[in-house]
C-alpha cells in the first residue's frame, strides 16, 4: 500500500511536517494563509509558465498532476510472456496464425509492432519506426516536465516578490501603527514561504514524477521492440524469452527465469 501510494505518503508528511512545525511555534492559520501571498505567488507562477509554454499546455497541468500522483503501471511480465506465447504459436504455424492473439496484449505500443511483423515489415523498417516514436514519446514527456521544472523556478521569485511589496507597503506606513508593520512585516515573508514551500513540495516532484513515469513507459517500448525484433528474425521462443527477461532488474529475472 505505502509502496503503491508512496508519493502521496510523502506529500501529506511534508506538508504535516511544514505546517505542523509552524503551528507548533505558535503560528496561526490566519496569519499562514493570508489571500494577498498566496494570489501573487500562484497567479504570478501560473501566469509566467501560461506564457512560458502558451495556455493549451497549461490547460494540462491537472491531467499531468493526476498522472505524476496515479501513473499508469506496465506489467513487464505479462509482456514478455505474451511474447513467448505468440512465439512458440508463430514457429508452428507461421507468424500470420498469431494476429488474433495480438488483442490479449495490453498496451497499444507491443500491438502496433506485432502488426507490421504480420504485414511482413522487415526488422530494420520496424525499429526505426520505434525509434523514432521513442523519440517522439521523449520529447513531449520532457516538455511536460519541463513545464513544471519552469513553475518550481518561478515560484520562489513570485514570493520574493511578493515580500519585497509588503516590504514598500510597510516602509511607506513607517510610523505608523507599530501593529500595523509588524502585520506588513509578517505578511511580507508568508509570501517567502509559499513561493519556496509550492516549489520544493509541489511543483518540482512533479517534474521527477513525470521523468519517472517517462522511463516506466520507455522501459515498456524497449522491452517490447526486442520482443518484436526477435520474433520478426524468428528467434526460437527460448532465446526472445531469455533476451527479454536480460533487460529486467535482476530480482525480476530470477522469477521468470525459473516459469
Amino acid at each position: 500500500m505505502i509502496k503503491k501510494y508512496g508519493s502521496i505518503f510523502g506529500l501529506i508528511l511534508g506538508v504535516a511536517s511544514i505546517f505542523g512545525s509552524f503551528f507548533l511555534e505558535g503560528g496561526s492559520a490566519k496569519a499562514l494563509f493570508l489571500v494577498a501571498p498566496i494570489i501573487i505567488v500562484f497567479g504570478g507562477t501560473f501566469a509566467a509558465t501560461i506564457i512560458s509554454v502558451g495556455l493549451e499546455n497549461f490547460s494540462k497541468i491537472f491531467v499531468l498532476i493526476k498522472l505524476a500522483y496515479f501513473p499508469r503501471k506496465y506489467n513487464l511480465k505479462k509482456i514478455i510472456t505474451d511474447y513467448f506465447v505468440i512465439s512458440i504459436k508463430a514457429r508452428k504455424d507461421g507468424v500470420l496464425s498469431v494476429e488474433k492473439d495480438i488483442d490479449n496484449i495490453n498496451y497499444q505500443f507491443p500491438k502496433k509492432l506485432l502488426r507490421y511483423v504480420i504485414d511482413g515489415a522487415d526488422g530494420e523498417t520496424i525499429e526505426s519506426i520505434a525509434v523514432l516514436e521513442l523519440r517522439s514519446t521523449e520529447e513531449r514527456h520532457f516538455h511536460f516536465a519541463n513545464m513544471f521544472n519552469k513553475m518550481g523556478g518561478y515560484s520562489p521569485t513570485m514570493g520574493i516578490l511578493g515580500t519585497v511589496m509588503a516590504l514598500i507597503i510597510t516602509l511607506a506606513n513607517a510610523g505608523s501603527d507599530p501593529e500595523l508593520l509588524i502585520k506588513n512585516i509578517a505578511s511580507a515573508f508568508i509570501a517567502t514561504l509559499w513561493g519556496v514551500l509550492s516549489a520544493n513540495l509541489f511543483w518540482l516532484p512533479i517534474s521527477d514524477r513525470l521523468k519517472k513515469c517517462h522511463q516506466e513507459e520507455k522501459n515498456m517500448m524497449e522491452l517490447s521492440l526486442e520482443g518484436t525484433l526477435a520474433l520478426q528474425s524468428g528467434e526460437i521462443p527460448s532465446v526472445l524469452k531469455a533476451r527479454m527477461i536480460s533487460m529486467l532488474p535482476p530480482k525480476e529475472q530470477i522469477a521468470l527465469l525459473g516459469s
